[in-house]
Formats: structure tokens, C-alpha cells, sequence
């Protein structure tokens, strides 16, 4: 039982990273930005693989971030 929800929070995971690659390409901001942006999202990626339950709640917290328009330094 326990495999089953951590394949659903998997599943979970990648359709919001989907969504929040999407979301990220879509944004009028600097190429600083965006690129910044993107490399929050390859370590949520990359965290998925050891802490999927960490990696929810990051990308949680970025998603929170997108949305309410706050948004890292460019390079």
C-alpha cells in the first residue's frame, strides 16, 4: 500500500514539474530570471530521486513563488 502512494505522489510530482516548466517558459521576465528559475526546477527534479516528499514541498513553495509574482535575482 504504502509503494502505491509514493507512486501516486511521483505521478503527483512529475505533472506539476510539467506545469511548472511550462509555466517558467511561458514568463515575461529577464533570461536571468528564467534561467534561475530553471535551475530551481533541475534540483526539484533531481531531488525527486532522493526525497520525494522534500521535493513536493519545494516545488510547492515555487509554485507558491510563481504564483504570487516573487521571483529570483538574474544573473
Amino acid at each position: 500500500m504504502e509503494r502505491d502512494s509514493q507512486l501516486e505522489l511521483y505521478s503527483e510530482v512529475a505533472a506539476r514539474l510539467k506545469e511548472a516548466h511550462t509555466k517558467v517558459r511561458e514568463l515575461q521576465v529577464p533570461e536571468g530570471v528564467r534561467t534561475a528559475l530553471t535551475r530551481k526546477l533541475m534540483v526539484v527534479t533531481a531531488a525527486t530521486k532522493h526525497d520525494l516528499p522534500g521535493a513536493a514541498r519545494r516545488l510547492d513553495q515555487l509554485m507558491k513563488d510563481l504564483d504570487e509574482g516573487r521571483f529570483p535575482e538574474g544573473d
